[in-house]
């Protein structure tokens, strides 16, 4: 569901509990924030990205750290000051191929809340596409591809994209990324129809 790179802070998540609590689009947005930042983030900061006030995303960080998904971070100095940072870098929800009716569930919102936040990051780029320099609005990409593959070419296709995205996903955390470097959405599906 989530990222697939090897990681030794790699969680993986098949408990419908946990699901759930992950499938907020506030705590989705939080926990993107965080996984974006070396040093964390404090409510205040995740309150801008969200949306929401700093108390509503002290409650969700709240809930998320009940889970084991974010916990404090050292202080940055301010020893008044609440950081919070993710547990771990990468995370593997999945809740196995015997799940019952309530695994599946939660994880069916999870996926459907992860599906939501990417159409409306497609949807906001299409609204002000007209208006990015020339660069970024001629590199955007949407394709749907349709391909006849083994279970066996699957499984070699997703290890290779995934290969492909390793370097840029580490660099999302750095604290003196490329001139001219953005945050990138990548969305990649790969879903065998019926």
């Amino acid at each position: 569901m989530t990222e697939a790179r090897p990681d030794s802070r790699r969680m993986t998540i098949s408990d419908p509990q946990v699901m759930r609590a992950m499938a907020h689009p506030a705590r989705i947005a939080i926990m993107e924030y965080l996984n974006s930042r070396e040093s964390g983030g404090t409510a205040t900061e995740c309150a801008e990205i969200v949306g929401l006030s700093p108390s509503a995303t002290s409650y969700h960080l709240r809930a998320l750290a009940k889970f084991g998904l974010v916990e404090q971070a050292p202080s940055r100095g301010d020893a008044r000051e609440r950081l919070w940072r993710v547990s771990s870098s990468s995370v593997l929800v999945e809740a196995g191929r015997d799940a019952g009716p309530e695994a599946r569930a939660a994880e069916q919102a999870l996926v459907e809340a992860h599906a939501v936040r990417g159409m409306e990051r497609t949807r906001d780029w299409l609204r002000r596409a007209g208006d990015e320099p020339a660069e970024w609005y001629d590199t955007a990409l949407f394709t749907d591809t349709l391909l006849l593959l083994t279970a066996e070419e699957l499984s070699g296709l997703n290890d290779a994209v995934m290969a492909l995205l390793r370097p840029y996903q580490a660099r999302r955390r750095q604290a003196d990324p490329p001139p001219g470097a953005r945050s990138v959405a990548v969305q990649y599906r790969t879903v065998p129809l019926a």
